[in-house]
Parts: structure tokens; sequence; C-alpha cells
């Protein structure tokens, strides 16, 4: 399990690295303003219906349908199913695709309502979707061929693919003058890489042997099993992009930059939510789908217990950092060119808000693996419909006195509901069996990220001095400086803790 974490995590890294890079090039042209307002809303529409149809919905319900049909029938079988999957989910995209281009004003305004109150961003705006909505077709069968392969252990793939998204935006940026505009260049770029990643995955498949081709669709046995796991999930996901939908929706009623701040601070948080909740949830659940098939669940319940492990040790530094110097960090990554001080300051309010949900939201798939490797993904679905209204009924409280901030805190408190009734709920049903030695663990490592955050809250205003009378980006070398002591530092007392108390073999 661990060797195929840390691919997907390795990928993932460069992924996020040049995420990073590209999101650097964004802030320096198109800055926290209404420009970039409008572009965010274009990236946002096709990524929510990527997320309620493809990889949060079709993940969760077709591996472990996969799982099932190759372990019980053989690979021929399987190979058929996913045909016959791959044909259905082809229809659908391109039905959605040719409903939404003419739609798309009516689609912009149910996202964005205050953008119509100024025709030229919103005119924007439109111009831009509808650019950047082809990209769903094509990063739905990237979903659909990255599931298949994750689903014969072949993980590579997928998680690179994501890479091709950000070096598309930034050369399509670095020829930004054959454009319109710059945010026409972004949105191509977006639009573009989709292919790119389509090529991707389907040269991978195709060396793997998975590969999908057009076939008559059939209700067979594995299909129904699919579409029935497939619905709730639909669902499900469908409640965390209303979620999003209304992060969406409310920030267009704030002042301009509000949309830019939670795009920022969601993209540093995405971070270890990518690197590693993501990367860990996908390679538990094929773990636990294949042991559950095989009928050894003491073997999934030992995979649950070191996908927590990790998912706790590696993400808790990234909680400390974002708690205890979020405007530091995102000054140091983003501060340059049309992003000023002021904009740095509201990207880290909201990542000091969303940093306090981080764990749980790393840890939900773990939770949710145990119920989907079983079938069910209609407890998940229920839990997560009740968190997401929580989550809506905290917005709508906080919004008006806390701003875009409120709207990142009710996503945290959101994601603790969603985790902790995941836990109990899986706990009663003996669908998972927690190690005795988790708490333990967790407490070192809790104690580890704290000392961690208060030495950076400490040695931030010194590594600022020390970079001060650096010639280039003496803000992002002091991030940088910052960093590299404080992952030591946590290293050494969260490794030398766990190896002393022999803790350290819940990993292995």
């Amino acid at each position: 399990m661990l060797k195929n974490i840390l691919s997907v995590g390795g990928y993932t890294l460069i992924s996020r690295i040049t995420g990073f890079a590209r999101d650097i090039v964004l802030a320096a042209v198109l800055g926290a303003g209404a420009t970039m307002d409008a572009f965010s809303v274009a990236l946002r529409l096709p990524n929510h219906f990527r997320a309620i149809f493809g990889e949060g919905a079709f993940n969760q319900a077709y591996v472990p349908a996969y799982a099932h049909v190759a372990a019980k029938q053989g690979p021929e079988a399987a190979k058929l199913f996913a045909d016959r999957l791959f044909t259905v989910l082809l229809l659908v995209q391109i039905v959605l695709l040719g409903l939404a281009l003419p739609l798309m004003p009516w689609l912009v305004t149910l996202l964005a309502p205050g953008l119509t109150g100024d025709p030229q961003i919103f005119a924007l705006a439109v111009a831009l979707t509808r650019i950047t909505f082809p990209y769903l077709l094509f990063v739905t069968m990237v979903t659909f061929l990255g599931a298949t392969l994750n689903a014969v252990e072949r993980f590579a793939a997928f998680a690179a693919a994501p890479i091709l998204l950000n070096i598309g935006m930034i050369a399509a940026l670095s020829v930004a003058f054959l454009f319109p505009s710059a945010a026409h260049a972004a949105a191509w770029g977006v639009a573009v890489s989709g292919l790119a990643q389509w090529v991707l995955l389907y040269v991978a498949a195709k060396r793997a042997g998975v590969s999908s081709t057009l076939v008559r669709p059939h209700m067979d046995s594995g299909v129904r099993r699919f579409l029935k796991a497939f619905g709730p999930a639909v669902i499900g996901s469908a409640g965390v992009q209303i979620a999003i939908f209304a992060d969406t929706i409310i920030a267009s009623l704030l002042p301009r930059g509000a949309y830019a701040a939670l795009y920022y601070a969601e993209r540093l948080y995405q971070l270890p939510i990518g690197l590693i909740g993501i990367a860990v949830g996908t390679v538990a659940l094929t773990s636990m789908s294949r042991a559950v098939a095989k009928g050894d669940e003491g073997g999934a319940n030992r995979a649950q217990n070191r996908a927590i492990a990790i998912s706790l040790l590696a993400s808790a530094p990234f909680v400390a950092a974002f708690l205890a110097v979020p405007g530091f960090i995102v000054a140091g990554l983003f501060q340059r060119g049309a992003f000023g001080p002021e904009a740095s300051a509201a990207a880290g309010a909201v990542l000091l808000a969303y940093a306090l949900g981080l764990p749980a939201i790393v840890m939900i798939r773990t939770q949710v693996s145990a119920f989907q490797a079983r079938g069910d993904t209609t407890t998940p679905m229920l839990v997560a419909l009740a968190a997401i209204a929580c989550n809506l009924a905290l917005k709508l409280l906080l919004w008006r006195d806390w701003g875009a901030p409120g709207l990142a805190l009710a996503t945290a408190a959101g994601a603790w509901i969603n985790l902790l009734t995941l836990f109990v709920l899986a706990l009663r049903r003996n669908l998972t069996v927690p190690d005795p030695r988790l708490p333990g663990f967790a407490g070192i490592v809790c104690l580890a990220a704290a000392v961690t955050g208060v030495f950076a809250w400490w040695a931030a205003p010194l590594a600022l001095k020390l970079t001060a009378a650096l010639p280039f980006e003496p803000i992002l070398m002091a991030v940088l400086l910052l960093s590299g002591l404080a992952a030591l530092l946590y290293a050494a007392i969260a490794g030398g803790g766990l190896k002393a108390t022999g803790l350290f073999r819940l990993l292995r």
C-alpha cells in the first residue's frame, strides 16, 4: 500500500508544484479583481459537474464493482463491464455538453448571481465558461480510464494527468498576447489540457490492456450492481458540490476579491488533500475492495488503519503551518504583480479557517472506504447530505459578519460532522476495527505538530529579516527557509517519538 501511496503522492506533489506555478502566474497576471472572479467561475462550473458525475461519484461506485466482477467472473467479464459503462458515460457527457453551451448565461447566473450587476464581467464569465466547459467531457473520460487503471493497481498515469492542466494554462498565459485577454488564454489552456489528459490516459490504459471501446449497452448483473451504488454516490457528490455552489453564490454577493481569496486559499489547502487525502483514499479503496471481495475482513481493516495513520502523520504539519502563519505563506507564494498585501491578508484569513477542518477532510476518504469497499454508497450519501445541511446553515449564519472566512469555517465544521458520523456508524456496524495503538500514534503526531506550529509562528519574522536583503523573491525565500526548518523539527519529534514507542509499525 505504501508504495502505491508514494507513487500517487509523488505525481500529485509534482501536480501541486506545477499548480502553484500556475497560480503564481495567474495571480501576477489576473490579480484578485473582477477578471479573476470571472475566470474562477469559468473554472468552477465544469469542475462542479466533473466532481458530481466524474471522479466523485464514479470512482466510489466503479472501483468496488469492477473488483467484484474481476474476482467473481474474471478479467474478460470485467473488460466487458467497463466497455458498457464507458459507452453510457460518453453518451451522457455529449448530451450534457450539447445542453450546457446554449444555456450558459442561465448557468452562470445560477452559479454567480452577483456578477449580473456588472454586465461586462458577466459577459466575460459566460464567454470564458463556454470555452472551459468542453474540458468536462475529456476529464470525465480521463476519470473513467483512471478508475479502471486504479482498479488494476496502475496508479501513476491518473495521478500525473493534472500536471498537464497546469502546464497547459501556463503555456497559454505565456502567449496571452494572441488572445483577446489573458483570461481567454487561461480558459483555452484549460480546454486544450483536457484533450491532452485524455490522450495520456488512453495510452496508459492501452498499455495495461484495459482501454475501453464503444459497445452496445446491456443491463447485466455487473452494471446493475454499479448503478445501484452509483445513484446514491451521485446524490452524495451532488451534496458536496451544492456546498461549493453555495460558496460561489455567496461570494458573488461579497465585495470584489472574495472569489479570489477563496480560490487562492483553496489552492493551498487542496495541496494536502490531493497529496495525502486523495492519494491515500484511492489506494485504500482499491486495497479494501480487493480484500472484501476475497472475504478477508482482517486485511481490509489493516489497510484502513494504515491509511488513517499515514493520513495523520502526513497532514499534521500542513495543519500546523496553515494555523500558525497563513498570511505569511500566501504572501510568499502569490504576492507579486497585481496581487498585493491586502489580497494576501484576505486569502490568509480564509486559509486559517479551512485549516481547522483539514484533518477531517483528509481522513474522510479512509472512513468512506469502509462502506464503499462493501458496496454501500447509500450510508456515505446520507451522512454527506446531513453534513452539507449543517454546512449550508452555518454559511448562511456566518457570511454577512465573517465574509469569505465564514464560508471556509462552515466547510471545516461540515467536514468534522461528516467524519465523526461515518466513524460512529462504521464502528456500530463492525465495518471498522480501529487499531488500539492509533490514539497513542495520534497523540505523538499532534504534539509534534503543535511544537512545530509554535516554532513557525515565532521564527517567521526572523526568516523575513534574514532574507530581506536578497535581490530575488525575499518573501518566498523566507517561506522556503522556514518550511525546511519546520519540516526537520516535525520529522525529528514525530519520527523519534513514534520509533521510541514502537508505534512506527502502524505505517508498515
